[in-house]
């Protein structure tokens, strides 16, 4: 497990590489200043920046629990990317996207996991299984796995339609104890044989400090704009660690859950 404090190192786009048009907030290949290619996604793409930070806390805590997950880094975009770029989809994206925005290592030649070819470990399943569960991931489906195979190990990418409570954040105390009924849909969930083993080991790493810690790495600009509900980003950011907080200190509600819906469907 990783036992580092999280952190992100910050590139500046260099260069529009292509679109990846099968990405429904129009993400794009690029290249950054330290020399390598990256997924970029947008601030100014439709779900915003809500997604991205969906998509980072996802990530950091996969990483945290010991699952693979391609380098995350904040990505500076000048607004001159937007002055000539012929697309004008594009064009409008690179220009309400000017600042930080949110990107992860591109994984050259990875192939989509295919769960008709390759079947995981139980544990690894579970492991899975339980993380998208805790995040309220529903985007990890036969249809769209999010999944990656990769010098022959599995990645996990795109969490951004995770935490979808952020988007109407009121009653989100409630919600942190829920179970998560979409789980019915989770691709791995057949093999997730062990979610009674992860849960005792996840619960043990996930620590209140150690969700702090990952919701510290949200930018303070990714912050605000809910004044009905908090009062400060401080507030805001804080929201986040303590629905994280009780999701684990409830997790038998959602393993529970989880594993009624296994048994409907093995």
């Amino acid at each position: 497990m990783n036992d580092h404090e999280p952190q992100l190192r910050t590139v500046q786009v260099t260069r529009y590489v292509t679109p990846l048009r099968e990405g429904g907030s129009l993400p794009a290949i690029a290249e950054a200043d330290d020399g390598f290619m990256y997924v970029l996604k947008f601030r100014g793409a439709g779900q915003g920046i809500k997604a991205l930070i969906a998509d980072l806390l996802g990530a950091e805590i996969a990483r945290a629990l010991g699952l693979k997950v391609p380098e995350l880094v904040f990505a500076e975009l000048d607004e001159a990317f937007g002055r000539t770029e012929p697309d004008e989809e594009i064009q409008d994206l690179l220009k309400a996207s000017t600042g930080l925005n949110l990107a992860l290592h591109y994984l050259s030649g990875s192939i989509t996991y295919d769960p008709n070819v390759t079947t995981l470990d139980p544990k690894l399943a579970s492991s899975i299984v339980w993380l998208d569960c805790l995040i309220m991931n529903v985007d990890r489906t036969a249809r769209n796995t999010n999944m990656l195979s990769w010098n022959r190990e599995l990645w996990l990418i795109d969490h951004g339609a995770s935490f979808y409570f952020h988007n109407s954040w009121e009653g989100w105390q409630e919600r942190a104890q829920k179970p998560f009924l979409l789980v019915k849909d989770h691709v791995l969930l057949p093999q997730a044989a062990k979610l009674d083993e992860v849960n005792s080991a996840f619960r043990g790493i996930l620590s209140p400090e150690r969700i702090l810690a990952i919701v510290g790495l949200i930018p303070e600009s990714w912050l605000g704009g809910e004044d009905d509900i908090f009062a400060t980003t401080a507030e805001h950011r804080q929201a986040y660690a303590q629905f994280l907080t009780e999701r684990v200190a409830h997790s038998e509600i959602f393993v529970k859950a989880a594993q009624d819906a296994r048994q409907s469907v093995i």
